[in-house]
């Protein structure tokens, strides 16, 4: 570790401890322990989503949309929805409802990463997840300090808990604690290795620790891991709690996945009965059915920060789809014609 890297981690140890705050520091236990039970970690692979730059609220850039989309066009999509909706129900000004659907036509045409209204930036920015394992090739799972909804629902009907990146700045001089400051210092140099990445993706991936040298990590998700004969795999989509994701495995078991994949009707009361031992278990993060290995796991993000803000997608990254009309079209007044 060089002087530069051992001055930083000494402020930020510095500023933990006269935060004086008890939470915080079993917080930092919790995340001492982590690093030693479970020292190896895993890239799962780019996420997307989106970014705002509002001078009317300050210089630091903050999320809009979630850090989950699997593609840089879903983030695109999802933009071009925030604008749209803003023209139609944000705005009585003709002038910035223009600016808004102009941006929309752009958006609808071009696989842009960025556009600006109103002096507002907007940007499709790119991360990585990443998750813990020990020396077996186990995951980590939920952390007691992790944070849990209120009121505990099983409910199908239930909402999940609002993803904390929304509104979530992007500061990558701020650390919660040494741990974080530790593993923020440790990924500056981070880029793809070994053959299992294109060369593309690697020259890319090696590009940007140049421009984009600084480090930010969002906030923590958990999804359901399923283990087969190559490793572990994701089953569901980031949730914002381990219980959200808790609940996600139960519906699975009790209906969805029995609708999904056509179980037959015997696999459809054996998945159904082992829904409910799995609820009776009330904080279970890890349980197994037929001959499937299922797991609560956390998922960590880091997004890359260079000077003029997040990294947004690499040439290298795929999109299985390209831009298109996702809403009726809107005159300056704010009438739809459905075309």
């Amino acid at each position: 570790m060089d002087d530069d890297w051992q001055q930083q981690l000494d402020e930020i140890r510095e500023e933990f401890i006269r935060r004086n705050d008890p939470a915080a520091w079993v917080k930092e236990a919790d995340a001492a322990d982590a690093s030693l039970r479970y020292p190896n970690l895993s890239v799962r692979g780019p996420v997307f989503g989106v970014a705002v730059q509002d001078p009317a609220v300050g210089p630091e850039w903050r999320l809009l949309k979630p850090v989950t989309d699997g593609m840089p066009q879903m983030a695109r999509d999802g933009l071009n929805s925030h604008l749209f909706f803003t023209a139609k129900d944000g705005t009585d000004d003709r002038g910035m409802r223009r600016e808004l659907l102009a941006a929309v036509a752009t958006l609808e045409r071009e696989p842009v990463n960025e556009v600006e209204v109103c002096g507002v930036r907007y940007r499709v920015v790119r991360g990585d997840e990443f998750t813990r394992s020990d020396d077996d090739g186990c995951l980590e799972p939920p952390r007691p300090t992790d944070p849990e909804p209120l009121e505990r629902s099983w409910d199908r009907q239930a909402r999940d808990t609002q993803s904390r990146d929304i509104g979530f700045g992007l500061d990558p001089d701020h650390s919660d604690g040494p741990m974080e400051g530790a593993l923020k210092l440790a990924l500056r140099d981070f880029a793809y290795t070994g053959d299992r990445y294109p060369a593309d993706m690697r020259a890319d991936s090696e590009r940007a620790v140049a421009t984009h040298p600084e480090i930010v990590l969002l906030p923590v998700g958990f999804s359901v891991a399923e283990r087969d004969e190559h490793g572990w795999r994701p089953r569901t989509v980031l949730a914002a709690t381990p219980h959200d994701a808790r609940r996600t495995l139960y519906n699975g078991l009790d209906e969805i996945w029995a609708l999904l994949y056509q179980y037959d009707d015997d696999k459809k009361a054996r998945y159904a009965k082992a829904a409910q031992e799995y609820r009776a278990l009330d904080r279970a993060d890890e349980f197994r059915v037929d001959d499937r290995l299922l797991r609560i796991c956390r998922v960590e993000r880091l997004l890359r920060m260079g000077p003029d803000g997040p990294e947004p997608p690499r040439p290298s990254d795929i999109d299985e789809y390209g831009p298109m009309k996702l809403h009726p079209t809107m005159d300056e007044d704010g009438n739809l014609t459905y075309d």
